[in-house]
């Protein structure tokens, strides 16, 4: 699950949402492994708790909690929890819950209001409620990372033709720019994090199966370093981004895709 080495997150807390599988998992293993108490939240306790078990396996600690990010008193008493816990100590908090909701493409004259705003709310909603739940406990301590995980969908256009997904990654960017803004002064970064395409969940699975062979190798072709993404590739990024000597890094979109997008 993690290969880190050494110890530069240890006594740090950290939040993962979308820990059950994937990138979250990935990410929450890598925290782990180099000594932060993880707290990762999704909606399929099964999940989380082979997280757990993976975690453990590896000497790490980590405190499952099954949580919908829409649900604003849902983050509320988790925080305070944690806050509770570590008396007061929150360091890191990584937003990577959300996806598509289920949803495949259909034509935007097609697209229900419900559709559009289950979207909105699990990806944008989400990042907002998780950064504005941890913003007080990190403002206290003059010390924060935090990492959105968006997509190259919101930096341009989707694979998936969701509307309302590449809408969400775009403005999960606009959010980190803001927040970078505004929570800077208080010794807080503010980042976000732009995977290309990766098999990570059951959603992309059924992405990459619905392409031809062609379609597959295009894709990979298309990718200067011809291969697709592993959740340990995000996990090394976000790593970097919630270093505490990436003090001088913030309200960045750092693309972690190959070089499939070079801007």
């Amino acid at each position: 699950m993690s290969t880190t080495t050494g110890d530069v997150f240890q006594g740090q807390v950290a939040i993962v949402t979308g820990a059950g599988h994937g990138l979250g998992q990935a990410m929450a293993g890598m925290l782990a492994a180099s000594g932060a108490v993880v707290h990762g939240a999704d909606l399929s306790a099964d999940e989380l708790r082979a997280t757990q078990r993976l975690v453990e396996s590896e000497g790490g600690e980590f405190a499952p909690r099954v949580l919908d990010v829409r649900d604003s008193s849902a983050w509320g008493a988790w925080v305070d929890d944690i806050a509770d816990r570590h008396r007061g100590r929150l360091d890191i908090l990584i937003n990577n819950a959300g996806g598509v909701a289920g949803q495949v493409h259909h034509p935007i004259e097609d697209v229900s209001d419900q559709d559009w705003a289950a979207v909105m709310e699990a990806n944008l909603g989400g990042a907002f409620r998780g950064i504005r739940a941890v913003a007080p406990l990190m403002k206290r301590r003059a010390y924060g990372r935090i990492v959105t995980i968006t997509s190259g969908a919101g930096r341009s256009w989707s694979l998936t033709g969701i509307q309302a997904y590449t809408s969400t990654k775009a403005g999960e960017i606009g959010l980190t720019r803001q927040m970078a803004f505004e929570l800077g002064p208080h010794g807080i970064t503010v980042n976000a994090l732009a995977p290309g395409f990766i098999r990570s969940n059951p959603a992309t699975e059924r992405q990459w199966l619905a392409m031809s062979p062609a379609e597959q190798a295009q894709l990979v072709a298309g990718t200067p370093v011809r291969r697709l993404g592993t959740p340990q590739d995000i996990a090394w990024a976000v790593r970097f981004l919630v270093h505490p000597q990436s003090e001088f890094i913030t309200g960045q979109v750092l693309s972690v895709d190959g070089g499939h997008q070079m801007f």
